[in-house]
């Protein structure tokens, strides 16, 4: 059947989406005989050959390890690493480069704010406050610092659509409320936060807010001064970039102000066994140890792609990929989306009445189509629907309108399989 004929035309401006697959190498490969349809792009989306040559620059021409050394081949490799420092810079909108720490994701970047930041400045009855709509990177780091500090962690609940309830939101807070840590957008329902407003009220009662951007700086233009938050962290797996390289933002006094969460070489100053060891400036002192370094420098390539690309295109692109998918699939009997928020990003997701999400994932890569399932790393939002697993498409901006026809076709025929 045709999903897509009796939809309205796309609302996104033009957009050369055969210009930007041709970009991808990998969207050439065939599975199981049939035409690769990826979208698993929440999970890790693909990475344009600007990036992959990257690798090859990099360890062809100037591979060394960077800031210590005084030959060409170090200077060339620090002035690049340095580089992607001030373009994660522009691309948040940070005040000043010092204000970007290089971390492997958005994991890391939240485990050094809670050892770092949360160790310093949290006792026994204080209080973070999270969401329901939380990656578990973004809970179980302050479930730790709750069994080893004494501290206490608050739930903002959600409503059935999976929005926050705003009003349970401001009602949390107390004079011991000292963070709140919430994503800008979900990664297992696609949900928009409206973190901005979210800062606003932290704030007001004295608290700061982190901010999970890794499923946000894939399709929204971020801008960290104008949403007020103290740190955001990203993952450049999620952004076209490579594993293994990600950033935290957060407010320079701030850093200033926090310990280093790791020792080694690179974040300090001067060691000794005689007087105190003294630490780098930030904000090398939270960089210990040789980073990854060309992953690092590809990021800031993959960083330049999207600001090529046009970031509100590449969104708007997506919201209709995903407009025309939730109709699609809505026609299916006994499927039900889970996560129906008014604003949402580039994901689907979904369980169906008689059917195991395993069962339908892998029979429908069978048919060239990757999703994911599972619980996500979501758990508790799961739990609070009911489901232990879903069906997740998440799309990127080289996904098509014949792609997402093609997986409504795929999903209905595997679902009349396994049912």
């Amino acid at each position: 059947m045709n999903h897509l004929a009796t939809e309205r035309p796309l609302s996104a401006p033009a957009f050369d989406v055969a210009g930007i697959r041709a970009q991808f190498p990998i969207l050439e490969r065939q599975v199981h005989g049939r035409p690769l349809i990826y979208f698993d792009n929440a999970a890790t989306s693909q990475t344009p050959l600007a990036v992959i040559d990257t690798f090859r620059d990099y360890f062809s021409r100037y591979n060394a390890n960077i800031h210590r050394g005084l030959h060409t081949l170090a200077d060339e490799a620090t002035a690049a690493y340095e580089a992607t420092r001030e373009t994660v810079r522009d691309f948040l909108n940070a005040a000043d480069r010092r204000e970007i720490v290089f971390t492997r994701g958005t994991t890391e970047a939240i485990n050094l704010v809670a050892n770092s930041w949360g160790r310093a400045n949290l006792v026994a009855g204080d209080e973070v406050v999270v969401s329901l709509l939380e990656h578990h990177s973004n809970i179980v780091p302050w479930q730790l610092l709750a069994t080893q500090l004494g501290i206490k962690v608050k739930v903002i609940p959600v409503d059935e659509r999976g929005v926050l309830d705003l009003d349970a939101y401001r009602a949390l807070f107390t004079e011991r409320t000292k963070l709140v840590a919430v994503n800008h957008v979900s990664n297992a329902f696609g949900t928009v936060n409206p973190v901005r407003e979210m800062a606003t009220v932290a704030h007001e009662h004295g608290a700061l807010i982190l901010v999970d951007g890794a499923q946000a700086v894939p399709h929204q233009r971020v801008d960290v001064r104008a949403i007020e938050a103290d740190f955001y962290a990203f993952s450049g797996h999620k952004v076209y970039g490579p594993t293994g390289a990600g950033a935290l933002y957060a407010r320079a006094e701030l850093l200033e102000a926090m310990p280093p969460w790791q020792g080694g070489g690179e974040m300090i100053k001067s060691v000794s066994f005689d007087v105190p060891t003294t630490f780098a400036d930030i904000p090398h002192k939270f960089e210990a140890g040789t980073p990854a370094i060309a992953e690092v420098i590809a990021l800031g390539v993959a960083l330049d792609w999207v600001d090529g690309a046009g970031i509100e295109r590449i969104g708007a692109w997506e919201a209709g990929l995903l407009e025309r998918a939730t109709a699609a699939v809505s026609r299916i009997d006994g499927l039900r989306i889970l996560g129906t928020a008014p604003d949402k990003a580039g994901v689907l997701s979904f369980v169906v009445d008689g059917a195991h999400s395993q069962d339908i994932a892998l029979l429908i890569d069978q048919l060239g189509v990757a999703i994911r399932t599972g619980n996500h790393c979501a758990q508790p939002l799961l739990a609070h629907f009911g489901v232990t697993a879903t069906c997740r498409a998440s799309f990127a901006a080289y996904n098509t309108l014949e792609e997402v026809e093609a997986f409504a076709d795929a999903l209905e025929r595997v679902i009349g399989m396994v049912r």
